[in-house]
């Protein structure tokens, strides 16, 4: 279960996040939609444990997976590389059949400045559901991308999701992409920022 009370989150005197508060469970799915600046990246950041400094409590899986808006790979290390030395029990052969999965299979010892844009959102890809994820963050994944390789992405991702069933809390400002990839949705609004649920009888968001 993943459980998220936020409190508050400030920048300096600025008060970025009020009261947001949401739960998933094993298989649920979330999206959350809102407008560019609102907050969602700095929401999703909490939730992932990267930003620590704010008012409340999370409580995550300790296998999570993320996906950031730039691939943000290693780029002295090979595309094999750059999924074991973050996944330090995966074997060179199950990295190999994570790259297979995404359909890079043959890109292994090529490194990120070798690859075009979309390998290197593959590459991200299988590095986050390597560890089999049971909670899988995204931030903005297919931002940048022409539609074309955004729908293959999402395919891809779709395909991913369904086998590995983690929790999922996307942030997107794309309402196709929330309504293919999340089960539930809800908005984040106002300054600051708080959690408006869509369906409010059906989401385990709780509005302030």
């Amino acid at each position: 279960m993943i459980s998220v009370d936020i409190h508050s989150k400030r920048f300096g005197d600025t008060q970025v996040l009020g009261r947001v508060r949401l739960e998933l469970g094993q298989g649920e799915s979330l999206a959350v939609l809102g407008p560019s600046g609102v907050g969602k990246s700095t929401l999703l950041r909490i939730v992932g444990g990267i930003d620590r400094k704010f008012e409340g409590h999370v409580e995550r899986p300790q296998r999570m997976g993320v996906v950031f808006q730039e691939p943000t790979l290693l780029p002295w290390r090979t595309a094999l590389e750059n999924l074991t030395l973050v996944h330090r029990g995966l074997s060179e052969a199950e990295g190999r059949e994570a790259l297979e999965r995404v359909g890079i299979g043959d890109r292994a010892e090529l490194f990120p400045g070798q690859l075009s844009l979309g390998q290197q959102r593959r590459l991200a890809l299988a590095r986050a559901f390597a560890g089999a994820p049971e909670f899988l963050v995204m931030d903005e994944p297919f931002v940048s991308l022409d539609a074309e390789l955004a729908e293959g992405m999402m395919r891809l991702t779709e395909a991913l999701i369904a086998e590995v069933r983690p929790a999922v809390l996307l942030v997107t400002h794309a309402r196709e992409e929330a309504e293919r990839l999340a089960g539930r949705i809800a908005h984040l609004e106002g300054r600051p920022a708080v959690l408006h649920p869509e369906e409010k009888d059906h989401l385990r968001c709780v509005k302030p």
